[in-house]
């Protein structure tokens, strides 16, 4: 499971000699595109048919689509090199869901990184291995000077660049969070707690006022990271009125996931002075 945030702004914002440099992370650049990064193109129309392509890799460097088939094909080479076999990897494709609000964002990320919890594999989120909030755990002892008790990074193992967990006020883009690192931190303890005792219908008093912030029911909130939600099968999650918005953007009816949307929020989200 992933939870990604689209900077679209930050894309468009490249130059194309950027765009190049990261497309060629992935892919081969052909002898035209090479050329005018060389600024060797032989005339006008041979530089605005090299830009068109940049245009096209500035497109596909911020969609979710072409970063699945890319991850995709290139785990599906390595499986294959190390089995010695060609074909298919994967049975399907990836499936995706909308999140359209910040408690939305929460709740996911909560669901994915307390998977190694529900599945038994760890007692608590700092022992959860190949997951987000494991590493934000590590640098925080980093940044505080101290990492007494947490086991080593592996060193095989790549760190992966995190988006803060910032408010909204202290975050400038469009899709800013609406909750801090130390929410989640005990948001996420408070959870795992519940999800590995599978506490189904007995609430702890302690509710983090993280979830009232944000209008969120604690029974509801529960049951989708314990695994008893549908995340799987929604197109969305958010709002009642943003999924609706959201059905309209697409030119559709109805778009899944209304129903669970009613059961998780629970109230209005209150407003913090700033």
């Amino acid at each position: 499971h992933l939870v990604l945030r689209i900077d679209e702004a930050g894309a468009a914002g490249w130059s194309p000699l950027e765009v190049i440099e990261r497309w060629e992370k992935l892919f081969s650049i052909p002898l035209l595109v090479e050329r005018y990064r060389q600024d060797e193109v032989s005339g006008e129309a041979e530089r605005e048919q090299a830009e068109a392509v940049i245009e096209t890799w500035r497109q596909r460097l911020c969609d979710v689509s072409w970063f699945m088939r890319g991850l995709n094909e290139h785990l599906a080479r390595r499986a294959n090199e190390e089995d010695g076999c060609k074909g298919r990897f994967w049975e399907g494709r990836f499936k995706s869901q909308a999140l359209l609000d910040e408690a939305a964002v929460l709740t996911c990320m909560s669901y994915v990184d307390l998977n190694p919890v529900r599945a038994g594999v760890a007692d608590t989120p700092e022992e959860s291995d190949f997951t987000s909030i494991q590493q934000r755990i590590r640098e925080l002892g980093d940044n505080a000077g101290s990492q007494q008790g947490a086991p080593e990074q592996a060193a095989d193992r790549p760190k992966i660049v995190l988006t803060p967990l910032r408010t909204d006020s202290a975050d400038p883009h469009p899709n800013a969070f609406g909750f801090a690192l130390a929410d989640y931190l005990e948001l996420l303890d408070w959870t795992g707690r519940a999800v590995r005792d599978d506490k189904r219908g007995a609430i702890d008093s302690g509710i983090p006022p993280i979830l009232e912030r944000l209008g969120l029911d604690p029974e509801g909130f529960l049951n989708q990271t314990a695994g008893r939600g549908r995340f799987g099968r929604l197109t969305a999650l958010g709002r009642v009125d943003r999924i609706k918005q959201a059905a309209d953007g697409f030119g559709r009816k109805f778009l899944r996931g209304i129903g669970e949307a009613r059961r998780l929020y629970s109230r209005p989200a209150t407003v913090s002075p700033s």
